[in-house]
């Protein structure tokens, strides 16, 4: 595969973001383990699986705002000078679509 056909034309995740958001979804997958073992539990109480759930959404939320915060900021800002804005329009509405 050639470096065009891949991954947006070279367009890349900033290794530190990258960085950042693995260690980020190793905290959530260890927090998403932890509620595995509460519901193992037959005394656990709906109300704190509930919010343990809503702590491992926000945590993915966080995920998510900082990888589009890394997009937008070194993809979107420069799309003009590389001539893909149209490319670039489409992809930020396919992705707003699962927001």
């Amino acid at each position: 595969m050639e470096p065009k056909d891949c991954c947006a034309g070279g367009l890349r995740l900033d290794p530190a973001v990258r960085e950042d958001a693995r260690r980020r979804l190793l905290s959530v997958r260890g927090h998403v383990e932890g509620v595995l073992r509460m519901l193992a539990e037959d005394s656990v109480y709906c109300v704190d699986v509930l919010k343990q759930l809503k702590a491992v959404h926000g945590a993915l939320d966080k995920v998510g705002v900082l990888v589009l915060r890394s997009h937008l900021t070194r993809h979107v800002v420069t799309a003009h000078e590389r001539g893909d804005e149209a490319r670039i329009v489409s992809e930020l509405l396919e992705i707003l679509k699962y927001r």
